[in-house]
Formats: C-alpha cells, structure tokens, sequence
C-alpha cells in the first residue's frame, strides 16, 4: 500500500471504532449525540465533501461525490446519524479497494518509468562529469558505470559488462555486451565500466520514445470506455433529479389527495436511491479491467499503445506476417552441406577460402560456418564473375564457386538441392565436388507462435515476403503458416493487406506483424500494427503494439490477454447493470407495497460498497494472467527436439547405421533413401554419400533381411549393419 492508502485505512479503521462505541453508548440526548457523530462523519468524509464542494465551484456539480455528500448530510438532518456515518464509511472502504487496484495495475506500468536516466557521465581531464542527457550531442562518448542506467542508445567503444534489460523487455536474464555492440538507453549496467559513443540524442532514444509511449497510451480510449463516459455523464444528473422527484412528488400527491405528507418516508427512501444508485462500479469496469491489461503486458515486455489497440487485438482473426527479421532471423547461415567424393569440412574449406576477399553476405556466412582463420597467402588468382560467383587458386588447386551458373558456364554438370535456399556450388580442379546451401534459419519460437495463434481464435495466417517463391513456401510449410505471397515489393505488401482487410468480416480485424525497420506502411496500414524487436525507432513510432522481447510467441499473448481483458469487462458490466436493476427499483420503494421489502441509506451505501470491491477484484485477477505456450524454456527445448529428431534417435526408437557400397552420386543417396523409406516400420531415414552409410530409427519390426533386400533391389550392395 502506499501511504496515500495506508492514510486511508487508518481512517476507515478508527471511524469504524467510534461508530460502533458511539452506537452502543447509551446516550439519548440528541444533541450530545448529533456532535459525537460528527466526529467519525468528519473523520471519514472530510476529502469527500471536500471534492464535491470544489466539484460545484468548477460547473462539475454531478459526480459521485455530490451524491455521497448529498446521501450523507441528508440522513444526518433526518436524526439518522449512525446511517450517515455508515454510507460514507462503506463508500471509503470502496474507494480504498478501488484505489489498491489500480495501484497494482500501474506497479508495471510505472516500472517503466524507473528506467528514465537522470544523468549522463562525461569525462573531461580524466574525471567524470554529470551531464543533462538532454544536452548531451550525438557522437559524444559517455561512461556508464557499474549499477547506473544507460542514457543514450548508442555503441561500446571500450569495456565488457553484462545488462539488466529487464525493464525494457521483461527478460531477466542480463545480456552481455562489449566493445563494437549496439546498446539502447534504459538499460542498467550490472558489472563493467563501460564507454559508450552516442548514435542519437536523448529525445530521439528508445528511452524517451518508450516513456512518451507509455505516458499518453491512457489518451489513446477504446470504444467501449467512451461509452461509459459519455454514458456517465447522463446517468449521474439523471439519478440526481430522480432523487429529487422521489423526494418530492409522493409528497405533494399525498398532500394533494389529502393524506399525510411522510415528507420524512421519501426523503429517506430519495437518500437510499442516491447511495445505491451512484455509478462507482459501472464508471470504474471497463477503464480498470483495460488498466490492468495494459500493465499485465508492460510485465510481459508488451507495450500497448492505449487501451483501444487492446480492443482491436481482441477482435483480430487475421495475422499477417512478415518474414524476414520476424518469422526467420534475417541472418543467412549454412545449413546443408553435400560433398561429392570428398569430407564436408573439405568441401567448406574450399568455398570459404574462394569467397574469402569478398563482402557478399553469402562468403560472411561461409566464413562463419568454416570458423577457423582463414590465410590468404593460400589463395591466388581470385576473380569475381558478376552475377555467378568468384573462381580462385587454393592451395594450388583451381576452385570455383557459384550458382548454377557458373557451373553451366565452365560445363559441369551440378546437383540440384531439394531443400529452399542460396545454393553454392563448387567445382575443384574441373571437377563437381558438392554444394552448400545457405538459408535465413527460422526463429526459434516460430512455428509454437503460429500454433499459438490458431488456439487462441485467430481464422487465417498470412505470410508476406519479397523472397523467391521456392524459399518462402518451404518456410510457410514448415511454420504451418495458412497462406503465403512472395516475391513482394514493399508496396505490394499494402496492396495485399487492402486485398486481405476487403475479404474479411465487418466486426473482423486485421493485424500486421513485422520488424518495425522495412515494414513501416503495412504497419500503420492494417487495422493493427504489431512491431518485433527491442524498441526501434520505426518500431515504437508506427506499431500500435511493441513486442520488446522480439519474441513471436508475445503476439498470441497478446492475443489471450486482450480477450480476457474483454471477458473481465462484460463480466464487470453485468454485475453493475444487475446491481442497478435490482438495487435502484427496491431503493426507490416499488417493492414496498406488495412484498415489504425497502432499504435504509446504511443498507444501500453496504450494497453499493460490495459492487465496487466486486468489480475491483474481478479486475485485479488480470495481473496473474497466463497465457499458453509462454514458457520460453519449454518452448527452447521442443525446438531443440524437433531439429534434432532427424538426427537422434527417440527413447522408443531404435537406431540402425547400414554400410553401403556402390553410391557415387546424390541420385544414388536418393535411390537408396527411397528404398528405405517405402519399407514399414521406418521412421527416419539419413544417408551420407562421403560416409558412404544410412542411419535409420527404426518405430517398428523391420528384419536385417528385409534391410538388405530393399538396398539391393535398390542397385546397391550392403556390406554391414550396426
């Protein structure tokens, strides 16, 4: 609690006390007894009327506390002091629970804020000087010291420490970082000193971009919380006017028809319908149940632009993805290597000693997948053969390597890989010796998120990309993506999500999913726009959501977290409507007659107290939200299973290794790959043409007999089984 609160409780608690002692005590004077409750009254209710008379002051005259004013001072002058008492009593223990809420749900919220530096360190003469961050200029070196906050996005020019980023992306695991690594503001340094050259200033860091997000995201309402305000502001003067015409036409009918006034009865009677009436719980539903999912995501690393984007994402049924830099890395690497008539280390030898003067992203990655230094005095003659490859000495031997081609072009004749990618192919001393194939490797947690998002409601998943057709189809099948489009310019990106948002539904809607760097007009575009990656600044700017973590899996979090935001808020809203129709019509006396039922102010202000700590915590189980596939370690581990099945063996799978002669091609691999796999009992099957071998996992009963049969109807000799 804070100390606001504990004020607050303390207050409840002593007026509580002296409401029952004065109660019990036997005094009978009036007067006496008037003065002795307007002690706890005072003690209780002095903000409240406090608030109403400033409320009049300003024109804002109808609001709930004019009616717990009005409620309370009326019971008073009626001799009913304990009654009046009581309601502003139950009022404030309402209001306590309310104001508990919302404090937990802008604990995450306000978390944030703690990343803002409130200086930057610059040395001059060898000592350090603290600087505003604003007047620090792009390119200036800062030092960041061991347990201070990063200020400026910028670069390490010296040192190696690790970082909180916790507070930015809700992982608590730190990151290490050292010299030459990009670094965003708002980071915590944990351990080494670090200097730190600036790219930007304050005002355009990821820091400032967030804190300005997260600040003016409460201006940013849903549909449903403008009604409830627009709603409010006619329903309070409404139950004001109410109250006075109860108070005031049965007394004059009475007077009229000659009967007694009982002006006393419907002043009472207009003082409960106040109390039971004032819209606590209906004001606060919807803007607490949508506070508490705001701050639910901001502790999951998902920033949300205001409460209206959380409405969207629940209505959204399709997601559209970009691919590169979000399905996938957006980091080309090796990943199949296929030698003919020599090792794969040879192979790659080769390739990344030929491709070792370039600067092509593709010789990058054959550099890094040979990982050894590479000495370029054994390389000689090296030419680059535009829009084909390079050919080069290595070690005296002539190597090129290439596309298809290059090899058309010196008359070699080249496998063809069966896998999508960046093919190279490379010949040695006039000879084919194999390919390697580079590929953009798919993130880690991205088929989980598409299987995510389908469990959570979503219709179709869209995939966008300008890869080549080959590329971006594998990749579709293996996420188990609905529908793919390749080939893509930027522009055609918007023209498809046009295409995708005039076939969906009215009430449907459209979210886009991308890097936040290239994909700037689908974002805004679509209906919703999703932003992957830490704090970039088209990310923040453009996105409606900002997914700081960069994990796919956060999109269909977001997805379950809106949803029951949603939920939390129709079951909000029937409680307080069912609480008004039941309550007001009791209050107001029409039940009286034919069943003797009425409520006294005390009752009504009890009953109006319950509806609001109903709501508060039926919004407040927002904050232990948890979504499905969100567990990053389960999550790393069946990606890590799944790679790997085609490589181990299961625990109810048997492994098997066949020697076989006779394979000299990649045709041959594929002749005997096939015998293999057409026998039952069979679950994987790898053949290695250097090793000259088949592994195979075995799920059934398959004979050694009927393994060497298949091999040698398939042209090939079995020397041996392991």
């Amino acid at each position: 609690m804070t100390k606001k609160q504990k004020k607050v409780l303390y207050r409840i608690i002593i007026a509580a006390v002296l409401l029952a002692a004065f109660m019990l005590a036997p005094i009978e004077e009036k007067r006496i007894r008037f003065v002795l409750f307007l002690i706890p009254y005072a003690v209780i209710g002095y903000d409240i009327l406090r608030k109403a008379v400033l409320g009049i002051v300003h024109g804002e005259v109808f609001d709930e506390n004019f009616l717990m004013a009005v409620a309370t001072i009326g019971a008073i002058c009626l001799g009913d002091y304990a009654e009046g008492v009581a309601v502003m009593l139950f009022y404030q223990i309402g209001e306590l629970f309310q104001s508990y809420a919302v404090g937990k749900s802008r604990k995450n919220i306000s978390a944030l804020m703690d990343i803002r530096p409130d200086y930057a360190n610059i040395e001059n003469d060898g000592k350090l000087e603290q600087v505003d961050p604003d007047d620090v200029e792009t390119g200036t070196v800062i030092v960041v010291q061991p347990g201070e906050k990063v200020p400026i996005d910028g670069v390490v020019t010296e040192g190696k420490s690790t970082l909180n980023t916790s507070a930015l992306t809700g992982e608590s695991v730190p990151r290490e970082v050292q010299e030459g690594d990009e670094i965003i503001s708002g980071c915590v340094n944990l351990s080494g000193l670090l200097k730190i050259r600036t790219t930007k200033e304050f005002g355009e860091s990821t820091v400032s971009k967030i804190l300005d997000l997260v600040e003016n995201s409460s201006m940013k309402k849903s549909r449903s919380e403008n009604f409830i305000t627009r709603f409010a502001k006619y329903y309070t003067p409404a139950v004001c006017y109410s109250a006075l015409a109860l108070a005031v036409l049965p007394t004059v009918i009475n007077l009229i028809m000659g009967n007694s006034a009982e002006f006393g009865k419907w002043i009472e009677r207009a003082l409960t319908f106040l109390v039971i009436s004032c819209p606590c719980a209906l004001v606060i539903s919807i803007p607490l149940s949508f506070f508490g999912g705001i701050g639910g995501a901001s502790a999951r690393g998902i920033l949300v632009k205001g409460s209206s984007y959380l409405e969207l994402l629940s209505q959204s049924k399709y997601i559209v993805f970009d691919k590169t830099g979000t399905l996938t890395e957006g980091v080309f690497k090796v990943t199949d290597i296929r030698p003919q008539n020599m090792e794969e280390r040879e192979l790659l030898y080769y390739a990344a000693y030929a491709e070792s003067y370039s600067t092509h992203p593709i010789s990058k990655s054959l550099k890094e997948a040979y990982a050894e230094k590479i000495d370029n005095t054994r390389v000689t003659d090296v030419e680059e053969i535009s829009g084909h490859g390079v050919s080069a000495m290595v070690d005296g031997h002539q190597v090129y390597a290439g596309n298809g081609k290059l090899m058309k072009r010196i008359e070699i004749q080249a496998d063809m890989p069966e896998k999508a990618g960046t093919v190279i192919h490379v010949a040695v001393d006039g000879r084919y010796a194999g390919y390697i194939l580079i590929s953009d490797v798919i993130k880690k947690n991205s088929k989980a998120a598409i299987q995510g998002l389908k469990e959570a409601g979503v219709k179709k998943t869209v995939m966008l990309t300008g890869d080549a057709k080959k590329v971006a189809d594998s990749v579709a099948a293996e996420l188990g993506v609905d529908e793919v489009h390749s080939e893509l310019l930027p522009a055609d990106k918007v023209e498809k999500i046009e295409e995708l948002i005039a076939m969906k539904g009215a009430k449907e809607k459209l979210a886009f999913v991308g890097d936040g760097i290239n994909d700037a007009p689908a974002l805004t575009r679509a209906d919703l726009g999703i932003a992957i990656g830490a704090g970039t600044d088209i990310a923040i700017e453009s996105a409606d959501i900002v997914l700081m973590k960069g994990d796919l899996l956060d999109v269909s979090t977001a997805i379950q977290l809106s949803k029951s935001v949603i939920r939390n808020i129709k079951q909000n809203l029937f409680w307080a409507f069912i609480y008004n129709i039941i309550g007001i019509p009791v209050a107001a006396g029409l039940f009286y007659l034919p069943f003797g039922l009425k409520l006294n102010p005390m009752i009504g202000a009890f009953a109006m107290s319950f509806s609001s700590v109903f709501v508060v915590s039926n919004a407040l189980r927002l904050r232990w939200f948890k979504a499905k596939h969100t567990s990053h370690e389960n999550t790393d581990m069946e990606f890590r299973q799944e790679n790997d099945k085609k490589e181990n063996k299961g625990a109810s799978q048997m492994e098997k290794v066949l020697n076989i002669e006779g394979m000299v091609c990649m045709n041959c691999v594929k002749h005997v790959e096939k015998a293999l796999r057409e026998l039952a009992g069979i679950s994987e099957v790898t053949v290695s043409l250097a090793e000259k071998s088949a592994r195979i996992q075995l799920n059934g009963d398959v004979s050694d007999a009927m393994l060497k049969e298949a091999v040698e109807d398939a042209g090939y000799q079995l020397i041996s089984i392991q």
